[in-house]
């Protein structure tokens, strides 16, 4: 197949969070994007006419509020969104960045929208050196001005919705502005990771705590929280258009905030916001089995990892191993190990360097590389893939503290949308009541290695890699068959990839595949994910040479399946996040 490229506050603490049983914290591992809070059994949601799924209830009530008044994929999709900003403050919003791809039922042709941040003007190489010229500790570079980048989702959001929208710009407000008018019910989720402090920004920058920590505590499970700030933002944003945002009064205080940081100030200017611009690009796409897989195109590297793994993956016969068996997950391993190794060399803002993007699906290229999975762990060394140009291995953070909505609306057209403001609650310098990113560590801290240039080196207006993969899949007849994506830092791409296989190697239903124990390399140890059958197996890896940790790994997949005409809603149980459709009230 060949694509043309192209009333809310009601909700009570009992519907949010009855479906949950929240762990004690547990300990996190060192930079890991966001802590594990527990794990509460999820039901697939079955429809005729639409889904929605995310990661949080509110935010899913507003996506399903717009898809009922007749609003398209995208509409829901920015609701959703707009709403998260309040509720999942940690994870996304609007000063953060975002990758949406869009499916056009009718035309059956793909399309995605890259509202990725971009580098300040000012910015260069030296930007995370100290004055020895050496990288600085990540928590250096994470706190403060000094890591944001413009914020891009607000512009993508009004490209996509100018030529996708049906319903009011003005009409996609409504459900956040009342929530954060009339206050939103803190969560457990919410509370642990202000609990732990997992960036310590939160309490060093004095606006950020003193929203978060009233009276020097972090916001209690239950508490009604208000914004009016936000609410104000929203209110002139929905009448106005993104203006309000990139420019006037919220620009000015957005960029006297990064200035005037506390902590390690930056150099964005009222200009970088103005002339910021999201751009249309054409997905990736492979034919994995009898199906098609497309994602994100850089500056996303994981759209182009995700579908390495399944190119590799296609040269073995998983379909005949036992789902989520030792012998499978190894060779998903050894995939996995083969295109990070490619990603860590290749992958950055294709604006402002040759990216071989084809070359590292080309099949020949894919065929040589397969041969190297063998039945012992292998560390993997970067291939030479058509068109390719030699860099070094770069030595980014990358910590995205992300979320994903997965939407199909009445009409089959459908929206996989992954969004980010990097580590947990961002740079933590905030603004007009919403966070903004630190997505600049998402660059190489250091501009060369070994005497080679590194390809995602900071520059002035380029974007940052990213490991955010949202992920479609489709039938021979160009049909919709998956939409899935998750959170998660660079584990993000095993997270999609392993449920990719599962939903279509394996036959399982998209919640069966996301309930599966989770495994990752990214061409180190494997892991393996704690308090699961799966990490008993770890003698059997160990002997088949693996480094095994045993780890929380704390994706956040959500998923809409499409099959024998139904729609079925899937929401990671490791999250409080849920999936609704037509038939849910």
């Amino acid at each position: 197949m060949l694509f043309k490229t192209k009333a809310l506050l009601a909700l009570s603490t009992s519907l949010i969070y009855s479906t949950a049983i929240f762990a004690a914290p547990a300990k996190v591992e060192t930079r890991e994007p966001e802590a594990a809070t527990g794990f509460a059994h999820k039901q697939v949601v079955e429809g005729d006419k639409y889904m929605v799924a995310a990661a949080n209830p509110y935010a899913v009530k507003a996506g399903q509020k717009m898809l009922e008044l007749g609003g398209s994929a995208v509409d829901a999709a920015i609701a959703t969104q707009l709403v998260l900003t309040l509720v999942e403050p940690q994870s996304s919003g609007i000063g953060g960045g975002t990758f949406m791809m869009y499916f056009d039922n009718k035309t059956k042709s793909i399309t995605s929208f890259d509202g990725r941040e971009t580098a300040p003007s000012n910015a260069d190489e030296t930007l995370f050196l100290d004055k020895h010229g050496k990288a600085v500790k990540w928590i250096e570079a994470v706190v403060g001005g000094r890591s944001v980048g413009v914020p891009g989702i607000l512009d993508a959001f009004a490209t996509a919705h100018k030529r996708y929208g049906k319903l009011e710009w003005q009409t996609l407000f409504g459900p956040a502005i009342e929530l954060a008018d009339k206050g939103f019910i803190v969560s457990p989720r919410l509370h642990q990771l202000l609990a732990k402090e997992l960036n310590p920004g939160v309490t060093k920058l004095p606006v950020i705590r003193d929203y978060f920590f009233p009276d020097g505590k972090p916001l209690a499970v239950g508490t009604v929280k208000k914004n009016p700030e936000l609410a104000a933002l929203y209110k002139d944003i929905a009448k106005q258009g993104i203006d309000a945002f990139y420019k006037g009064e919220n620009a000015k205080e957005l960029v006297h905030a990064v200035q005037n940081s506390a902590v390690a100030p930056g150099t964005l200017t009222v200009e970088d916001l103005a002339n910021y611009k999201s751009k249309e690009r054409a997905p990736v796409c492979v034919d994995y089995r009898q199906y098609e897989v497309c994602s994100m195109a850089p500056p996303s590297s994981g759209g182009v990892a995700v579908l390495q793994i399944l190119a590799l993956l296609e040269h073995k016969d998983m379909a005949k191993l036992k789902p989520n068996s030792v012998q499978a997950l190894h060779y998903f391993t050894q995939a996995s190990r083969l295109a990070f190794a490619d990603r860590n060399v290749y992958m950055g803002d294709p604006d402002f360097m040759t990216i071989p993007t084809q070359g590292l699906l080309d099949k020949n290229y894919i065929a040589g590389r397969a041969k190297l999975i063998s039945e012992k762990d292998t560390h993997a060394e970067a291939g030479t893939p058509p068109n390719s140009v030699a860099y070094a291995q770069d030595d980014a953070y990358e910590l995205p503290s992300t979320t994903h909505v997965s939407i199909v609306d009445s009409q089959g057209n459908a929206v996989s949308m992954t969004s980010s403001i990097e580590m947990a609650f961002g740079s933590t310098v905030m603004v007009n009541g919403y966070i903004l990113n630190n997505q600049l560590t998402d660059f190489a801290l250091s501009p060369t290695k070994d005497g080679k240039p590194l390809a995602n080196r900071v520059e002035a207006g380029k974007r940052p890699r990213s490991s955010m993969s949202p992920v479609m899949v489709f039938n021979k007849d160009g049909s919709l068959r998956l939409v899935v994506g998750s959170p998660g830092g660079s584990r993000i791409i095993d997270y999609v990839a392993q449920v990719v296989v599962g939903v279509l190697d394996w036959n399982l239903d998209a919640q069966t595949a996301i309930n599966l124990p989770r495994i990752t390399n990214r061409n180190n140890y494997t892991s393996l994910e704690k308090g699961t059958e799966l990490a008993n197996a770890e003698a059997d890896f160990v002997n088949r040479g693996h480094t095994v940790r045993i780890l929380d790994l704390n994706s956040g997949l959500h998923a809409v399946e499409v099959k024998n005409g139904k729609l079925y809603g899937a929401a990671d149980p490791r999250r409080e996040g849920i999936a609704l459709s037509d038939k849910s009230h």
